[in-house]
């Protein structure tokens, strides 16, 4: 009857008050390793469990099973290990979240956002997927030199600064503004309806994508993604726009996606015939309405009436992405017609460098690569995934 304690290394506690007793205070959880503390007084735990009766020897030894469990879930939930130190000289190293299962590269539209700006800035960098957090709590960020900078658009910043890097250097003064609106509207606004509909309405299509590994796998997932579903409705709240009803969310979300649809028109990017920072942005939030979220409204509109973009997102990850195979590799969506059947995905591949100039064959092995080819060598130009053959099949229907 006397309190305990497990201690893991770390000061994070979760006080459990079923332990104490009635004059100490009640014991708590720190994360990291077990340290296994003896039981003091009461003639020790044997000699306890024989003094009661059978349902309270059942219940000592459940208790037990659920503190080891809790342990456990909680060694893994905070991934706690003695992290390696990393050389970052003259290397771009990019920390994010881990590849999903469904074959696109990131659940998180910033992860998406950073990894594809520097594919179009065509910078090599080395991924690092230990889901450690910023020192402000942030992801995705980087280490350059030893230097740690967090926030996409800090970082892009930083970028700029160091290696003279600008893909925005075409724009004019009104296009840069015009540029900056977007993306907060996509930054500030959609993405929090984008994040409604992935993390609370179909959150059990997302805990399926979520990559998890270990004996408790299913059960980790299950916390994971519930845990955020709680912090996303919880910030949305704190936002402000999750003060409204899930119809009006998704009005707001087709508002949204409809200024996008209308700016982009039949240009093969938001800003004309060049890629420029913005379409990082945009393509890293449209992909998860087209990849990640089936079934539901951001997709059927994005598959169905605009369907600009669906073409716009296919002309990114063509051109950028030439590892990202996808099964619907097309450029006609419908919004009823897909079949679930033809919904399958190959996993895409991890490596953990990077450079656009090279990539890998299926064997591992180097070839020389151009932007424009894909490993087989096909071509990616723009024009193989254009509005002419929407409108033409359009004009056949």
């Amino acid at each position: 009857p006397r309190s305990c304690v497990a201690d893991l290394s770390r000061n994070r506690s979760l006080s459990l008050g079923w332990c104490a007793g009635p004059e100490e205070p009640p014991p708590a959880f720190y994360g990291g390793e077990i340290v296994a503390f003896p039981l003091s007084g009461g003639g020790g735990t044997m000699a306890a469990l024989g003094s009661d009766s059978w349902w309270k020897k059942t219940l000592y030894l459940t208790g037990g099973a659920l503190l080891a469990a809790a342990a456990y879930l909680l060694h893994e939930l905070l991934a706690i290990r003695k992290e390696e130190e990393l050389d970052s000289k003259d290397a771009i190293i990019l920390h994010q979240f881990s590849r999903p299962r469904n074959g696109v590269p990131s659940l998180s539209p910033f992860c998406l956002k950073m990894e594809t700006y520097l594919r179009m800035a065509d910078l090599p960098y080395q991924n690092y997927f230990d889901g450690k957090l910023s020192p402000q709590g942030k992801m995705p960020w980087i280490e350059y030199n030893h230097k740690k900078v967090s926030g996409t658009e800090f970082i892009i910043d930083f970028l700029e600064e160091k290696l003279g890097v600008n893909l925005n250097k075409h724009l004019g003064p009104h296009e840069r503004a015009v540029s900056r609106a977007v993306t907060k509207m996509v930054e500030e606004h959609l993405y929090w309806t984008l994040a409604y509909c992935q993390w609370v309405e179909n959150l059990h299509e997302t805990q399926k994508m979520v990559s998890l590994f270990g004996p408790f796998s299913d059960l980790l997932k299950w916390i994971f993604c519930h845990l955020t579903k709680g912090i996303v409705k919880r910030e949305m709240y704190g936002h402000g726009i999750g003060r409204f009803s899930e119809e009006e969310m998704y009005t707001l979300m087709e508002k949204d996606m409809r200024t996008l649809a209308g700016l982009l028109g039949d240009k093969k990017y938001i800003m004309g015939s060049t890629v420029s920072t913005v379409d990082a942005t945009v393509f890293g939030h449209l992909a998860q309405a087209m990849w990640t979220l089936p079934g539901t409204r951001p997709e059927r509109l994005i598959k169905g009436e605009l369907i600009n973009l669906a073409m716009y997102c296919e002309r990114i990850r063509r051109k950028f992405w030439p590892e990202w195979h996808h099964d619907d590799d097309n450029t006609l969506y419908e919004s009823e017609e897909s079949s679930e059947a033809s919904k399958t995905y190959s996993p895409l591949q991890d490596f953990s460098f990077y450079s656009r100039t090279e990539t890998f064959d299926e064997e591992g092995n180097s070839i020389s690569q151009t932007p424009d080819t894909d490993y087989t060598g096909h071509s990616l130009f723009d024009s193989d995934v254009d509005m002419d053959e929407y409108r033409d099949h359009e004009q056949c229907k």
